[in-house]
């Protein structure tokens, strides 16, 4: 809980701020840079989030790496975060933001997963019954899950839309019983 606490806190006040000085979308943008080489390179999250590692070698080391790549706002985000001991939580403060983000220009997102990966048209279409469903503009990313025997299971915003064939087979046997 005090993890979510955490991405929420600094998330709304990165965008908060990003707001307040019309940068927005390009902290969005550049934060899942960042993301991007944190997956790429594992080692520099290692060293990032070592708590053996003093504070001001982990300053220099991201300022050597993004300063001038990424807005002061995003630096600064991860002085603060480096100060407080706060890193391995970049990840979980970058989704609070796309979320805040999200909501403001009306759009809910979430994740679809399916046996096989999903056509454009099929993906539009889920799209907008879902859209229908919950009313309020929805955007899914499509993923495979090898283990769904067919069918296909929805996640937005906490929120669970199960119409894969294992489901009506549990619901069936319930009814059964």
């Amino acid at each position: 809980m005090a993890e979510l606490t955490v991405a929420m806190t600094y998330g709304d006040a990165l965008y908060q701020a990003a707001k307040e000085l019309g940068t927005r979308d390009i902290i969005a943008e550049e934060a899942h840079a960042v993301l991007e080489i944190m997956k790429a390179e594992p080692t520099f999250c290692d060293v990032i989030n070592s708590p053996c590692i003093p504070a001001e070698d982990k300053k220099k080391l991201l300022k050597a790496v993004f300063e001038g790549k990424i807005c002061n706002e995003l630096l600064n985000l991860w002085m603060i975060l480096v100060d407080k001991r706060r890193t391995m939580h970049f990840p979980k403060i970058v989704q609070v933001y796309d979320d805040l983000c999200n909501s403001e220009d009306g759009f809910a997102y979430g994740k679809i997963f399916s046996i096989n990966p999903l056509t454009e048209e099929q993906l539009a279409r889920f799209e907008s019954e879902t859209s229908k469903l919950l009313k309020e503009n929805v955007r899914l990313e499509n993923e495979t899950d090898k283990s769904l025997i067919g069918g296909v299971k929805i996640l937005i915003d906490g929120k669970i839309i199960d119409a894969t064939i294992r489901k009506r087979l549990s619901d069936l046997t319930d009814t059964i019983r």
